[in-house]
């Protein structure tokens, strides 16, 4: 097995420091887009965005008659995208609506678009 080793002559020290300025000072919307990502990442909680996103708001038993998922699924789903910051919540009678939040729009956006 051979082992992959750098053989560049000189390093240009220059472009590695702006590289490591670049991330230390877009540390914060690079931890926040990851987070995103990695929630929006499964494929059940991708499609409950998307849904979120081109219905505006839906309850948890109209996410489980969609996705044909039992209701407590759905629910595990929907409280780590809640504690995500990526969705809220509000309450009308004794039913929750779901609804994404303004905030993580931007983020996803681009990828819904390719979806339609």
């Amino acid at each position: 097995m051979k082992i992959n080793v750098c053989i560049r002559a000189l390093a240009d020290i220059d472009q590695i420091n702006n590289c490591k300025s670049k991330l230390k000072s877009k540390e914060d919307a690079i931890s926040e887009l990851s987070g995103i990502m990695g929630l929006a990442g499964n494929e059940v909680r991708f499609k409950i965005l998307y849904l979120l996103y081109e219905e505006k708001e839906l309850c948890v038993c109209d996410l489980s008659d969609i996705l044909n998922m039992n209701i407590s699924a759905i629910s595990q789903h929907l409280r780590k995208l809640k504690e995500g910051n990526l969705v809220d919540v509000r309450k009308d009678g004794q039913t929750y609506f779901y609804f994404m939040k303004n905030d993580s729009l931007p983020a996803l956006e681009s990828f819904f678009k390719i979806i339609n």
